[in-house]
């Protein structure tokens, strides 16, 4: 068995086992489903699967290359289904080489000269019941840059943020899979000031982005977080027509980013995770806070995670803060009191909220700076950046990051 890359710090947790991908070791959002982890890749322009059935010895099964000039960055598996994302690879773009560009201006605005069409936008589906063997039986086609990310637990409906013509950024679509070989858009949803084909005029400052990152569906409620314009609770009970239930935003003063909002219906919480976006903490301080949603016309922030602090992570370099939460998917790990989060340069955090006026931290992992870089832009500090994490049924957590692979860890709290 190869040696282990040696995590830079370890407390209630173990790494186990650690795969490169394939040679493509760029990885983005992940999804473990029937023994193989389906890799959304920042770079390599496309996905790759992992065989992680003996999770200690990870082996490469497969990759699927995206459509030419194409982010394949984040993905879904659920059941025989495998929904990927379609958009313009924005990084591979010299006007997003500074990543402040990407942060800090509507995406619309700065490739709204674009003309040339090189790349595929919309959703893909495969039919995953040969998991090593992804074959492409749907594609729903948009007009734009694309679909940042998805949604899908099964059934008849997804849910995306999609960049569509005549919006300023992304914004809530519901997908209908009725039939998966015809994906179609049903309903649609945006904060006001981003339909500029209707006239609507941004009324956030220069330097902030009102765009969806995600939603989180559960029953009929999707909870929205809109990086600079914050978190959206939306009846989507008719999936024709969501509907705002409410909306608050903590930026300003807060930095923003606000990235995934993590309902916990049994304990009417929800976990809303900003990130980190900036180097060295230049977008401020980010958070994941804890919200009251008994109300939900009036979600109340009752508390905030505590941050690492066993080193200076902000002079560290590269991001420090949080990024992606484990989803709590069903068919993985499930839990209303124990939280997962990437936290960039800090790596993998465990939460305790079972009181959740005080969270407190059980566990953390930081794996090893990555072998060789991936990221092609410019002056990109060669730093982890644990970018998202997935615990599966047994508890086991993969972790994938921009340059550095796949962490197999084990909790030991």
């Amino acid at each position: 068995m190869s040696v282990l890359p040696t995590p830079e710090y370890s407390r209630n947790m173990r790494l186990i086992g650690h795969s490169d991908q394939g040679g493509r070791p760029d990885g983005v959002q992940l999804m473990v489903h029937r023994g193989f982890a389906y890799i959304g890749h920042m770079v390599s322009q496309g996905f790759s699967i992992v065989d992680v059935r003996d999770p200690e010895k990870p082996k490469a099964a497969g990759y699927v290359p995206a459509p030419p000039g194409t982010w394949n960055v984040h993905l879904q598996a659920h059941d025989d289904l495998l929904l990927v994302i379609n958009a313009r690879d924005l990084f591979a773009d010299a006007r997003f080489a500074d990543e402040k560009v990407y942060y800090t201006r509507q995406v619309g605005e700065t490739v709204s000269d674009v003309r040339d069409k090189g790349w595929s936008a919309g959703l893909r589906v495969f039919d995953i019941s040969t998991p090593d063997k992804p074959r492409e039986i749907g594609f729903l086609s948009l007009n734009g840059i694309g679909i940042h990310r998805i949604w899908y637990v099964g059934g008849r409906w997804a849910y995306v943020s999609a960049l569509i013509d005549g919006f300023t950024d992304y914004i809530f679509l519901t997908i209908d899979l009725a039939d998966p070989r015809k994906p179609e858009v049903a309903g649609r949803w945006w904060l006001p000031g981003m339909n500029q084909a209707e006239g609507e005029k941004p009324s956030w400052p220069e330097g902030k982005r009102h765009a969806l990152h995600h939603a989180i569906i559960a029953g009929d409620t999707a909870y929205g977080s809109w990086r600079d314009g914050g978190l959206t609770l939306l009846d989507v009970k008719d999936r024709t027509q969501p509907k705002l239930i409410s909306h608050r935003n903590w930026s300003p003063p807060f930095g923003g980013g606000t990235h995934t909002a993590l309902p916990l219906p049994d304990r009417s919480l929800l976990v809303v995770l900003d990130e980190a976006v900036l180097d060295n903490q230049e977008d401020g301080e980010k958070l994941i806070w804890l919200f009251d949603i008994r109300e939900p016309s009036n979600p109340v922030s009752i508390s905030t995670f505590p941050q690492p602090d066993e080193t200076d992570y902000v002079a560290k370099g590269a991001h420090f803060g949080p990024h992606n939460l484990h989803e709590n998917r069903p068919g993985s790990f499930v839990s209303s009191t124990l939280i997962f989060a990437t936290y960039q340069n800090a790596g993998v955090r465990a939460y305790d909220i079972s009181n959740p006026y005080r969270p407190v931290e059980t566990g953390a992992l930081v794996p090893a700076a990555p072998e060789r870089m991936m990221d092609t832009r410019p002056n990109r500090p060669q730093v982890i950046q644990s970018c998202d994490v997935f615990v599966d049924a047994q508890g086991i957590i993969y972790s994938t990051d921009y340059n550095g692979g796949l962490s197999v860890i084990e909790y030991l709290g």
